[in-house]
């Protein structure tokens, strides 16, 4: 990859649509107007603390079944600090190339790194219309010292999104568990001990009805937590139709990860989802990951299991390995880590 040339945004501007982003006819958006959701739940946080409780489990709980997806509110992360984030991340991707070029790496050791497209830029059949910065977020004094230096308040402004978005996610944890009879603290320790922020910026596209910022897939992880922003994009597949998830102001977007469906025995599932690009103006996000460490054991709770456990037991490092070589055909990956009982 020349070093300039390494990102949508650095070299999209006046173009058309590379054939290399052009998608076959059955998965690309197309012309067709997908409907903005107004379905997807918006659940007020604030009611979690008081006598409404019992109500708010239950509103997650049947949007975990229903959609996979909802979007919260007063969730106790300041508009200041989300505000502040939401511009560091947008100078981050409007800083000239040459201090661009310093984060970009494709080597999947470097831990901070800015990628184009996606992990598997060199083995993917076609390219994604985004660019992207990830790295992990915890432990933070660990990780912090390797995340960007420019823009100058990077680390201090992301070091406090990243402590708010892991105790809301610990919050959401522990109303689905309280919702699904587990003992209190059952998503603690191990199980939410990783913390990966994913920065997507989507550069505005001339044709948006040929490609795509992110293709079809569900999330590996536990939890998502996705800042949108206030440009849409997002997408869900409910029902054998896309909608597109309203952003909000001040909300987070909340998503099921494949390791909730799992110890959940499928009484929640994760959502399948992907990215539509627009021609007018350049959307980004931060999607935080809360994820067990690599080498936590998955499995369905025992008090979900009744009958049946849909799932054996695995190590969560060898469901990601099979993620990505599967990516984007979630049947094939979960079906993989099913029981062998429901195989035979």
């Amino acid at each position: 990859t020349t070093a300039l040339l390494f990102t949508v945004s650095s070299w999209s501007k006046d173009k058309p649509v590379p054939e290399s982003y052009i998608f076959p006819p059955e998965t690309r958006p197309g012309n067709l107007i997908v409907p903005t959701c107004k379905t997807i739940p918006v659940i007020d946080l604030c009611n979690a603390e008081g006598r409404n409780r019992t109500d708010i489990i239950q509103q997650i709980l049947k949007a975990s079944q229903e959609y996979g997806f909802f979007q919260v509110v007063n969730h106790g992360i300041s508009e200041n600090l989300m505000n502040e984030s939401m511009d560091v991340f947008s100078e981050l991707f409007e800083m000239p190339d040459e201090d661009k070029v310093i984060l970009y790496s494709e080597d999947p050791k470097k831990s901070c790194r800015l990628l184009t497209s996606s992990l598997n830029y060199d083995r993917e059949k076609v390219h994604q219309w985004r660019d992207n910065l990830i790295h992990p977020c915890h432990p933070l004094q660990d990780c912090i010292k390797h995340w960007p230096q420019k823009p100058i308040r990077y680390r201090e402004v992301v070091a406090a999104l990243s402590i708010e978005a892991k105790k809301l996610g610990l919050r959401i944890l522990e109303l689905v568990s309280e919702g699904l009879g587990l003992e209190s603290g059952y998503f603690g320790d191990k199980l939410s001990e990783a913390l990966h922020l994913f920065v997507n910026h989507y550069p505005p596209c001339p044709d948006p009805s040929l490609t795509l910022g992110i293709t079809k897939h569900c999330d590996p992880n536990l939890l998502t937590i996705l800042h949108q922003g206030d440009v849409q994009g997002l997408q869900i597949f409910n029902n054998e139709e896309w909608i597109g998830v309203e952003p909000l102001p001040n909300a987070f977007v909340v998503n099921i990860g494949n390791q909730l469906q799992i110890i959940s025995n499928n009484k929640l599932k994760s959502g399948e989802h992907r990215v539509v690009t627009n021609s007018r103006v350049a959307r980004t996000t931060a999607a935080f990951f809360i994820a067990p460490s690599e080498d936590s054991i998955i499995e369905p709770a025992i008090s979900l299991v009744g009958e049946a456990s849909v799932y054996r037991a695995f190590e969560y490092k060898d469901f990601l390995l099979d993620y990505l070589s599967h990516i984007g055909s979630n049947e094939v990956v979960l079906g993989r880590f099913e029981s062998q009982s429901l195989n035979n």
